[in-house]
């Protein structure tokens, strides 16, 4: 096998990283023109994808041709899926309350607070998470079982993402459920099917660029640990779950849901 190509891959960390503020900054310049900043979900799938074609185009010529094009393909599919998502859900929406809250404390300008503590901020995260993708470009040698294992943990991921996301939008079009707890479908097994999604997506993308050698494993093994504790701990599943704290049956359904890792759900004592 030969050897990994330090060189080549330290030019593209650069040329992801402008990706990343590209798409964050045009998205920056859109949000002043509505005014809501809401619409930065929507680009934190696409910067992902736009990072995954960079690096897939950066690393012609270097890394395994199968590798370059399942990490792009990949990540593409995972961050445009969820970013069209995020759109749907979002249009004709006012701005999210995480947003409007978090500009409330500016200390000066909003504009110029946004774009550091949000859009700056999820453009070096972008960067930061996608490091496995990155890494497995440039990776050489053919590829082998830990990548399709990588990729199988990819789509259970999709999986859990997609359905999920579609059981609950279909849970609240129906106004009978207005109010109510959503907890049919993957949401009995899971409080949070979408986030332990996200979970197996990027931990499977860190098994793609674990079979391209110690060298990728090692730079991107970051990236799922940080996606964890951004799920977890982060702004994800403790966030969420601070607002939901007082709605009627939130309890009942917490005791009896796992909080993260699907199964099936307790039995009331």
């Amino acid at each position: 096998m030969s050897a990994y190509p330090w060189g080549p891959f330290a030019v593209n960390l650069g040329w992801a990283a402008a990706g990343a503020l590209a798409v964050l900054l045009a998205t920056f310049a859109l949000a002043l023109r509505k005014g809501v900043h809401r619409i930065v979900d929507v680009a934190w799938g696409a910067a992902f994808a736009v990072v995954a074609a960079v690096s897939w185009a950066a690393s012609t010529g270097e890394g395994d041709t199968g590798r370059r094009a399942l990490a792009a393909v990949l990540t593409a599919v995972w961050g445009l899926r969820l970013a069209v998502h995020i759109a749907r859900r979002g249009r004709g929406h006012g701005e999210d309350p995480r947003y409007g809250e978090l500009l409330s404390r500016a200390p000066g300008s909003r504009a110029w607070y946004a774009l550091r503590m949000v859009y700056a901020l999820q453009a070096a995260l972008v960067w930061l998470v996608s490091l496995p993708v990155q890494a497995a470009s440039y990776a050489p040698g053919p590829l082998s079982a830990a990548a399709w294992a990588g990729a199988a943990v990819w789509a259970v991921g999709v999986f859990f993402e997609a359905v999920g996301d579609a059981q609950l939008a279909r849970f609240r079009a129906d106004p009978a459920n207005r109010g109510l707890i959503m907890d049919r479908g993957l949401w009995r097994l899971t409080r949070h099917p979408n986030y332990f999604g996200d979970f197996c997506v990027w931990w499977g993308l860190y098994l793609v660029a674990c079979d391209g050698g110690p060298a990728p494993a090692a730079v991107g093994a970051v990236s799922p640990l940080v996606m964890t504790a951004l799920l977890t701990r982060g702004s994800g599943k403790r966030l969420l779950e601070r607002r939901m704290a007082d709605r009627p049956g939130w309890a009942a359904y917490a005791a009896r849901t796992s909080g993260f890792f699907p199964r099936p759900p307790r039995r009331p004592r």
